[in-house]
């Protein structure tokens, strides 16, 4: 979220308070990050201790903070864990969100500074324990679970319908139209070659990994001691692994290297691999799919000038250049 929610500073120093028994001197917001649910800031605690601090309002599933907790206690240690509140939980109510709180590690993404060789070897070594992670049963048992559903291919099947003969006043929703109505071949290969391969794959028998789900260069944090860092785990999910190993060589961070080049040293630290390149081919597509219909629906479907809608346009439309993540997943395809 690039916007500042409508929440006061005086409600979240009460709940870091009451929670937690954090006395926090100063808060800042942290305009981070593509999803327009979630916010974060740093909090400044009277004892010069810096803490990360998570609202989440819709949608909030607890596994998204157990999940990392457990894989951190039992060696992942590229995971920052949640801290617990005074009644153990790992997040607490605070109005219409849920307030998770973290250590506060100081450093940049992906998308800022290059990964060194060390970082993307890291970075594979990180992922192969994740998908090779044994959870407690009770733990799996509430993932969810992939199931190739066709929603997001209808919705964006649903918005070209949309742009095609209809006027747009509001200036972003127009731009986004004008560039629907554009790369109209473009997206009906793509929703054509996620759908195709979706039913293949609901028709095989492949196997599901604890994967993270989002994995780009947003989501990957270096700290100032050059020590690798994965985030954000709202995604979590049983998957093929490819939903994960979709992203190295991807167009997912920054293109400062070769895809070739990614790929060879993320498996060196990843290991050896049999890759099913219909999973593969699928995620890449259905990805930039996704992208689409969240896009269109925060744009389309509001009006206004704010920060979070700029962004959105200028990043959808940029996964189109060439070179970029849709020219490299049709690439895959064919």
């Amino acid at each position: 979220m690039l916007e500042r929610p409508d929440i006061p500073d005086d409600a979240i120093l009460a709940g870091l308070r009451d929670h937690y028994g954090l006395t926090v001197a100063r808060i800042e917001f942290l305009p981070l990050g593509a999803d327009v649910n979630t916010a974060v800031f740093r909090a400044d605690a009277t004892d010069d201790t810096a803490y990360f601090v998570k609202l989440r309002r819709g949608p909030f599933d607890d596994l998204s903070l157990h999940v990392p907790k457990w894989l951190h206690d039992h060696g992942l240690t590229a995971i920052i864990p949640p801290l617990e509140a005074h009644n153990g939980a790992l997040w607490a109510d605070l109005g219409g969100y849920k307030l998770a709180v973290f250590p506060f590690i100081a450093g940049d993404d992906g998308y800022t500074v290059d990964l060194l060789d060390r970082h993307w070897i890291e970075l594979g070594g990180a992922v192969r324990s994740l998908h090779t992670a044994q959870l407690p049963r009770d733990m799996t048992d509430r993932l969810q679970r992939e199931t190739y559903r066709d929603d997001w291919r209808q919705q964006v099947i649903a918005f070209q319908r949309m742009v095609e003969d209809r006027a747009f006043a509001d200036p972003i929703a127009d731009q986004l139209a004008a560039f629907v109505r554009s790369q109209r071949a473009v997206i009906d290969e793509l929703v054509h070659r996620a759908r195709e391969l979706a039913a293949q794959l609901q028709a095989g028998d492949v196997p599901v990994v604890l994967c993270h789900g989002d994995l780009h260069a947003g989501n990957v944090l270096i700290d100032r001691q050059q020590r690798l860092y994965l985030v954000d785990w709202d995604t979590l999910m049983l998957a093929p692994k490819e939903r994960d190993l979709m992203a190295p060589g991807g167009g997912l961070f920054a293109n400062r290297r070769a895809p070739e080049e990614e790929e060879r040293l993320f498996y060196r630290g990843y290991g050896p691999a049999e890759i099913d390149r219909a999973a593969l081919v699928y995620y890449r597509c259905e990805r930039i799919v996704q992208d689409i219909a969240a896009y269109c629906q925060e744009i389309l479907l509001t009006d206004g000038d704010g920060a979070d809608r700029h962004s959105g346009l200028r990043q959808l439309t940029g996964q189109f250049a060439p070179g970029q993540v849709v020219s490299l997943a049709l690439k895959s395809a064919r």
